[in-house]
């Protein structure tokens, strides 16, 4: 594979350049990432569809802001899972290197939108949980449905727009620069700009939680000080750990998923990347599959308007299932296969 390492001054944006991309040497590697992409991606397409419809079925339920930005964190992470998953395996599985530079920066644009935009609206995520336990008095008046629509129109805006820079010019074939080691077209600089919007919004997304876990634990300690009622201060209590616990499950699922991918993205910055990292940077890659996969269950499944909207579209079917088993033409079917028996 070192053969495909092109020198600085040897040309960097041919059709046959991307096949040194294209660094899985073994069928099992491919045929692993194939399984990977194909059970995350199954199983976050059907998760975040099904919470996008939970959401956008219920008219209450999509009129509360917070509400909102789970569901936009749901339809960038059902793209992610449709454009990713497609994008990847096409590349890495069945090394496609027939489209073109446009082509494959549109791809890459898109697979970069809906991950920025899914870590944009898990901060959007943060800061309404931050705010409705600082000041929940204002939380209506300063959280309200045309502000989140507002916010969650610049953060989609601004993510395509940034994703799509290389595409409108801003890579190495049109500026003739060095190109990184992990994207085949995509400029050195551009990678370091993204890098650091994406550790920006993890380090905002960290502190937000890190302030609502701090005054959640202020609000037990005034409970515990002047709160007369032990009933209420053990209510309270439970409160304050259910949510230490739902936040140190964000950070970890986060830290898990996103670390080892970032990492080495820095290092391929600093220093030149064996066959071998890069390897493991596209299994790394699956990660943020996982993430958004494990995210419907974190952040939507586990609220309990959504549980009872899922627990009532469950009775729904099955009630269906009941009625259209005992219904004439079932038990005529039922009958003519046991007379055929």
């Amino acid at each position: 594979m070192d053969t495909c390492r092109l020198p600085a001054n040897a040309s960097k944006c041919s059709r046959s350049t991307m096949e040194c991309f294209m660094v899985l040497s073994t069928q099992a590697q491919k045929i692993s990432i194939g399984i990977l992409c194909g059970l995350f991606g199954t199983m976050c397409l059907f998760e975040n569809s099904l919470v996008l419809y939970l959401i956008f079925s219920s008219p209450r339920i999509r009129k509360k802001p917070s509400y909102l930005f789970i569901g936009s964190l749901a339809l960038a992470d059902v793209l992610a899972s449709i454009i990713f998953v497609c994008s990847f395996v096409n590349f890495h599985v069945f090394n496609e290197a027939g489209f073109s530079k446009e082509v494959f920066l549109l791809q890459l644009g898109g697979v970069n939108t809906s991950f920025s935009a899914s870590l944009s609206s898990l901060l959007l995520t943060a800061l309404d949980r931050y705010i409705s336990i600082s000041r929940p008095s204002e939380y209506k008046l300063l959280m309200t449905r045309k502000r989140a629509w507002t916010a969650l129109a610049a953060l989609w805006v601004t993510c395509a727009t940034i994703a799509c820079l290389p595409l409108l010019g801003w890579n190495c074939c049109v500026l003739d620069s060095s190109c990184s080691e992990l994207f085949p077209f995509v400029d050195g600089n551009y990678l370091s700009g993204w890098l650091c919007l994406v550790l920006l919004l993890l380090g905002c997304i960290v502190y937000a939680y890190a302030r609502v876990l701090w005054r959640a634990r202020q609000h037990v300690a005034y409970m515990e000080k002047h709160q007369a009622q032990a009933g209420r201060q053990n209510a309270r209590v439970r409160m304050d750990v259910t949510l230490a616990k739902s936040l140190a499950m964000v950070l970890a699922v986060l830290t898990l998923c996103w670390s080892p991918v970032l990492a080495l993205l820095v290092y391929s910055i600093f220093a030149r990347l064996s066959d071998q990292l890069r390897k493991v940077f596209a299994f790394c890659s699956t990660l943020c599959l996982l993430n958004s996969m494990v995210n419907p269950v974190i952040y939507a499944l586990r609220s309990r308007e959504l549980c009872s909207s899922l627990r009532r579209l469950l009775s729904r079917c099955t009630r269906r299932l009941q009625a259209a088993e005992g219904s004439p033409e079932a038990e005529s079917t039922h009958r003519s296969s046991v007379i055929e028996t």
